[in-house]
């Protein structure tokens, strides 16, 4: 069973900055890809961003809403996939959850809540 682990969630003013990181239990480079989703509060999951790699590259994608605030990296010796989320906005406020896929399973995050004010 894998387990990933999110953290760095919080409460940040409207025009701050929050970095997500989520390490999973098994190396991450073994995963067909990985991705971080959003839910806020009366609303589906949505897709935020997935790195999915390519040969020696990677195919990133982002959602338009956060195109430009947001960038998504990872770190292989430490496991970690990370959300780094700019110029955030009180429409940002949701609970976010990391993902990898491993075909054809599907695992999730607890979810790390991140609240904009303001």
């Amino acid at each position: 069973q894998v387990q990933l682990v999110e953290s760095g969630g919080g409460v940040v003013q409207s025009g701050g900055s929050l970095r997500l990181s989520c390490t999973a239990s098994r190396k991450i480079i073994t995963f067909n890809s990985m991705g971080w989703y959003r839910q806020a509060p009366g609303k589906q999951r949505e897709l935020v961003s997935t790195f999915t790699p390519v040969g020696k590259t990677a195919k990133i994608d982002y959602a338009d809403s956060v195109k430009g605030r947001f960038t998504i990296s990872r770190d292989i010796d430490k496991n970690t996939l990370y959300l780094q989320m700019n110029t955030l906005t009180p429409e940002d406020t949701a609970v976010y959850y990391c993902n990898a896929k491993y075909h054809p399973l599907d695992y999730w995050g607890q979810g790390a809540q991140v609240t904009v004010t303001g």
